[in-house]
């Protein structure tokens, strides 16, 4: 526990640092361009993006540094999250080039997440990591080949849910820190993977010295960069401990971006009305009235609430 509580603070203070450092770097090369019908948006024209790169690098530095043992599932989760970095990354580097939030065609983007999957999946299969975990029990089953498009689907979901919730200041970075430090403790509990459990914990350390940067009013975005990168290190530790069923429960609210984005869309296309004010739900509640903070804080606190949830076996 002490290896994860210096991995935590170590990562602290390389995202710090990196974030402080990267802020004026990333305002010369131009800032975010905010999209015309997100009114409550209009002041942020012009604000850093690819703040991703600093916390993710730290967090990784910081795992490397403090890692003893690490395994297979380690170094491919580290992969897959970098593997999402460097995608989101080309991305927000497109839409700074193009000046608008045009960046790689839907099919690239697609095309990539499918690919990536498909590699995770097939690794899972293949080492014999098909158990899963039922929550809020102690019981287990191995589903053998089927993990292959129950991981698919997994990577899809949740690197697509974690980016359409980035999409207020504090959102997605304040969800995705109680979400790996749930999951650090989740898998320490279980007597899991200690390296995955260490890489959580360096990812929530890194995450809450971002946020001093991105609470309302932020002064950088995570971008692409970092909500791709975000959802395929949630995805990977998630699948390869066993605790892909855990992901809609601890990541709720990332879950219900996506849902209230599908549910928007087809009943719009069948009548032409829309359920939401805006979607993703977030926007929706930002239309009410409730300021940025106030719904950063909910999304945060109700995952820490399903967190605590999770542990109730262990009691």
């Amino acid at each position: 526990m002490r290896t994860y509580l210096y991995a935590a603070l170590l990562a602290f203070a390389l995202s710090a640092l990196l974030c402080y450092l990267a802020i004026p770097l990333l305002r010369r090369m131009g800032g975010q361009h905010i999209l015309v019908y997100v009114r409550e948006h209009e002041q942020k024209e012009g604000t850093p993006t690819m703040g991703g790169l600093a916390f993710i690098l730290a967090a990784c530095a910081a795992a490397l540094l403090c890692v003893r043992g690490a395994d297979k599932p380690f170094w491919v989760t580290l992969a897959v999250g970098l593997g999402y970095l460097v995608v989101g990354f080309l991305d927000d580097l497109l839409k700074k080039r193009r000046g608008s939030n045009l960046g790689l065609r839907a099919y690239q983007k697609v095309l990539f997440q499918l690919g990536v999957a498909v590699i995770a999946s097939v690794y899972c299969c293949l080492e014999g990591m098909t158990v899963l975990r039922i929550p809020y029990t102690q019981l287990s089953f191995d589903i053998g080949w089927w993990m292959l498009p129950l991981g698919i689907f997994v990577f899809v979901a949740t690197v697509n849910s974690v980016n359409l919730t980035d999409g207020l200041d504090g959102l997605a970075g304040g969800v995705s820190a109680v979400f790996f430090l749930v999951l650090s403790l989740l898998l320490a509990a279980q007597g899991a993977d200690g390296a995955l459990s260490l890489l959580c914990c360096s990812l929530t350390g890194a995450l809450a010295a971002y946020l001093m940067f991105n609470t309302s009013r932020a002064s950088v975005f995570m971008g692409d960069t970092g909500s791709l990168s975000l959802g395929g290190f949630a995805a990977s530790a998630a699948l390869f401990s066993g605790n892909a069923l855990v992901i809609p429960i601890l990541g709720l609210m990332f879950v219900l971006s996506s849902i209230s984005v599908i549910l928007q869309v087809i009943y719009y296309k069948k009548t032409g009305r829309r359920i939401f004010l805006m979607a993703p739900m977030h926007h929706h509640f930002q239309k009410k009235g409730y300021s940025e903070a106030k719904i950063s804080y909910v999304y945060a606190l109700t995952t820490a609430l399903l967190g605590v949830t999770l542990f109730l076996p262990f009691a």
